[in-house]
């Protein structure tokens, strides 16, 4: 009865590990696969002293054929997008780190497990496209360059003995973090094959080059800008009325296509009339301080997102009345004909039994966008609520295999005493024909 109770009891504590642990790697899993990664680049065989020019195939006699030396990817980011080169841009918003990495799979002294090759020293590397000249490169050379917004392309970032000072095999190694801009990156190495090998001499190896190279950009994935009032420094948004003007602040979004138009009232005019001057890109940290009505339309044309903002700046009280109502001129001078006030924040006050037009919205603002990410925020958050979680579903399972484990005891359990009862009869019986 022992033994049936304590293997009882260990084929429990078996299924819940196994449980447990099937639940670990459930959620691991669940998480590796929230984290958007993108492998990039290729390796190509570019001769041998040829300042890693060359970029032919790596073919079936290439001692580098069938295997790769590691593996470079990028994460961080929200989206990608194709550009027409054909090399990736990276879409970022607010949060995000776009990452580059780069995860060392061989041993550089034992490449692919054969003793014949290994990562050798470069002692005279120089790399043509990036016009490094000749210097000792190391166990591999890798190199960074970052064209920025205004298109000027900086001095490469080059990183010496790379494969024996930095990289790790078997880990991932952070490389470099991302901000907006174009990337060009190379690994450079020489491979060592062994063609003669005489007690541990070994003479006339041969030598290959390889590279690794490829490119990508980084852009901000948002759709906005900051306008701020220029003496109170306070942020503005759509609809806003200040009488000191503003300054534009693109939060380093360099990439975004950012019109600004001014919109002024002429006397004896019934509407607005557009100041054909005033109709421009707009500046980075720019002033607007001339009265008029500004509308700042903002387009990322990476993602085709449109923001656009109305802001007014001046003491009309029309003008304040109609940038946040979004009532006609007309019809805030009929409200205020009889009897109507303007509120300095350009609320309209009706006189007394009098009610306002109804405004239909044909152009969504920024305020808007925010309000429809809320209500899907807030119905996402509901349909989950209903969802049952991955512990809950484990916990039933569990449940399931301790019952089926108790039935299985209780069945033995049975058998056994079935069989006892049935031995003890047996020995009566032999004792009663003995007695006889």
């Amino acid at each position: 009865m022992r033994k049936i109770f304590k293997n009882s009891v260990a084929i429990i504590v078996a299924l819940l590990i196994s449980s447990i642990q099937c639940f670990c790697l459930t959620v691991h899993a669940a998480d590796s696969s929230n984290e958007n990664i993108f492998y990039i680049g290729n390796t190509v065989n570019t001769g041998h002293d040829t300042g890693f020019s060359k970029n032919d195939k790596i073919t079936e006699d290439d001692p580098h054929f069938g295997w790769e030396l590691g593996k470079f990817y990028i994460s961080g980011y929200t989206r990608i997008k194709n550009s027409e080169n054909e090399s990736p841009i990276f879409l970022k918003t607010v949060g995000d780190t776009v990452t580059l990495w780069f995860e060392l799979e061989q041993n550089i002294d034992k490449l692919n497990d054969n003793e014949e090759l290994s990562i050798c020293d470069d002692t005279n590397g120089y790399d043509e496209y990036f016009g490094v000249e000749k210097t000792d490169f190391g166990k591999g050379t890798l190199i960074i360059r970052h064209t920025d917004y205004q298109n000027h392309t900086v001095d490469p970032v080059i990183y010496t003995n790379y494969l024996s000072a930095s990289a790790k095999q078997n880990e991932a190694v952070k490389v470099e973090l991302c901000e907006e801009g174009d990337y060009e990156v190379a690994l450079d190495y020489e491979i060592s094959k062994t063609n003669f090998n005489i007690f541990g001499w070994k003479p006339l190896p041969s030598y290959y080059n390889y590279k690794v190279f490829f490119k990508f950009s980084v852009r901000n994935g948002n759709c906005m800008v900051y306008p701020f009032d220029v003496k109170t420094g306070d942020e503005l948004t759509n609809k806003s009325i200040t009488e000191n003007g503003f300054y534009l602040d693109l939060a380093k979004s360099r990439y975004l296509n950012i019109d600004i138009q001014k919109q002024i009232r002429k006397d004896g005019a019934e509407g607005l009339t557009e100041d054909v001057r005033f109709n421009k890109p707009a500046k980075d940290g720019e002033e607007y301080t001339d009265e008029g009505i500004y509308t700042i339309t903002v387009k990322n044309i990476y993602t085709d997102q449109t923001t656009t903002k109305v802001i007014y700046v001046g003491t009309d009280d029309v003008l304040k009345a109609h940038v946040a109502t979004g009532l006609s001129i007309s019809d805030v001078e009929h409200q205020l004909a009889l009897g109507g006030k303007v509120a300095e924040d350009g609320t309209l006050i009706t006189a007394s039994n009098e009610t306002l037009p109804v405004i239909e919205e044909t152009n969504p603002t920024d305020g808007d966008s925010n309000k429809k990410e809320n209500i899907l925020s807030t119905v996402n958050k509901n349909q989950n609520s209903n969802e049952k979680p991955i512990w809950f579903i484990w916990l039933y399972i569990a449940i399931g295999l301790i019952a089926i484990t108790a039935i299985i005891i209780t069945i033995v359990f049975i058998r056994k005493k079935k069989k006892a009862e049935s031995d003890n009869d047996i020995y009566s019986n032999s004792d009663r024909s003995v007695k006889k």
